[in-house]
């Protein structure tokens, strides 16, 4: 895969990649209106959305950083955006063009002062790995195997501006009116500013690593923080396939419901009794090694669950609770997705809205055991969302709704649900994490 050799880091040169990008996106919409004269609709929207979807993300990639990291969570939107969008985007998960060794070695002596094969044994500056924000090489040390996560140059300094320019492309996408839109996008801000805080992320990883040790099937690197600064993280090498390219081939049932088991209950264990959650559920983060292990990588974005948010959004996950509308509203209210100034014609319409959506999501939560391999189910999911997208009374109403922290905890069980279904995990016990404490 070609290198970089630089990135833009100003704001006058990053803004000038995306109206580059924006300008490709024009071409492609005039040849857009020429293809449906001739060729059916359907055809000429499809080959429309593949040529966008190329397009904007040759220019993310160019930029990385949180630019390209919003194109990653988009990716597991899956019951919103286009097909296309979502398999171009998900590249942003593992599969960007590196820095090239030159630059890498400039950065590592940036915040090291040193060169790093002074430091290591070893060390390979080829990256093995590139994603949104950093990249992964190969070092050694005393006989063990490492590896070397370096942050990209001027990441956390253009998060601001970056999101500045994604704003209204995601306001129009998830119809976020400008009224009190800025926490939502203040809270996104705050957690990549947090992602780009590598000592932050050595902390919060063994934290995490140490709290889960003892769930069964689950793994994690060990971190050195004598090797690790603000934008460099050392950890051991972890072997094994990424989780997406694990399920593109396997047909081992016990093996994937084992798999299952064990994510499900990480994710339990953290929400329900650590109160905070690896907030970033997508295939790059998850390795699958040889003896069917699941190692657990990146704790960058990890997102603490207040009191005030946990108790009722887990109380609307029961069924006696979603029986109760008096009970519904009162709980909606709590989570500001409905509001003192909300006409008639808004509580019934949200109501509906979120009573129809959470009958369906929380289907797991009301049984023992659940089937995460039901298409029926994920397909209901699809629908619905694909629904309410198209949905013109939804988009006549201020859709600002709910806590700024459902963002994270919906982006969090979106992910999971996601990645339980990749697996085809059945027979998972839900509430299994109870017997962890």
């Amino acid at each position: 895969m070609k290198t970089i050799d630089s990135i833009p880091t100003s704001k006058i040169n990053r803004a000038s990649k995306l109206v580059t990008t924006g300008a490709k996106v024009g071409v492609n919409y005039l040849k857009y209106y020429g293809d449906k004269l001739i060729n059916p609709d359907k055809e000429a929207k499809e080959r429309l959305n593949k040529n966008n979807a190329t397009d904007i993300y040759d220019g993310l990639k160019q930029l990385k950083g949180s630019a390209l990291k919003v194109a990653q969570m988009l990716s597991m939107e899956k019951s919103i955006l286009p097909q296309a969008y979502v398999e171009k985007f998900s590249l942003a998960q593992f599969s960007v063009p590196p820095l090239s060794p030159p630059l890498v070695i400039k950065t590592f002596k940036k915040y090291f002062g040193e060169h790093p094969n002074e430091l290591f044994d070893t060390f390979n500056a080829t990256s093995v790995n590139a994603a949104s924000i950093g990249q992964v090489h190969i070092a050694t040390k005393n006989g063990k195997k490492l590896a070397v996560k370096i942050q990209y140059p001027g990441v956390a300094q253009s998060i601001a501006s970056d999101l500045a320019m994604v704003k209204p492309i995601a306001m129009s996408m998830f119809n976020i009116k400008g009224k009190d839109s800025d926490k939502y996008f203040k809270e996104v801000e705050y957690k990549l500013v947090e992602e780009t805080n590598y000592i932050l992320e050595v902390a919060q990883s063994q934290e995490i690593s140490n709290a889960c040790y003892h769930i069964s099937n689950l793994k994690f690197p060990k971190y050195y923080e004598n090797l690790s600064s603000e934008r460099i993280i050392t950890m051991d090498y972890m072997d094994g396939e990424h989780l997406s390219e694990f399920t593109s081939h396997n047909t081992n049932e016990e093996k994937a419901n084992i798999l299952g088991q064990a994510l499900w209950d990480f994710y339990m264990y953290q929400i329900h009794n650590l109160k905070k959650v690896h907030a970033d559920p997508h295939p790059g983060n998850f390795l699958i090694s040889e003896k069917g292990e699941l190692i657990a990588l990146d704790f960058g974005c990890m997102k603490s669950i207040p009191h005030e948010f946990y108790k009722p959004y887990f109380q609307l996950a029961k069924k006696e609770n979603l029986s109760s509308k008096d009970y519904f509203i009162k709980k909606l209210y709590e989570l500001e997705i409905l509001k003192d100034e909300d006409s008639k014609a808004e509580i019934e319409f949200f109501t509906d809205m979120f009573h129809e959506m959470l009958s369906l999501f929380t289907q797991p939560f009301h049984q023992e055991e659940f089937d995460f391999s039901d298409a029926i189910f994920f397909g209901k999911i699809a629908e619905l969302g694909e629904r309410y997208s198209k949905s013109t009374d939804l988009k006549k109403m201020n859709g600002n709704r709910g806590s700024k922290h459902f963002i994270y905890i919906n982006r969090t069980f979106f992910g999971l649900y996601n990645l339980m279904f990749d697996l085809k995990a059945k027979h998972v016990k839900i509430n299994n994490y109870l017997k962890l404490s």
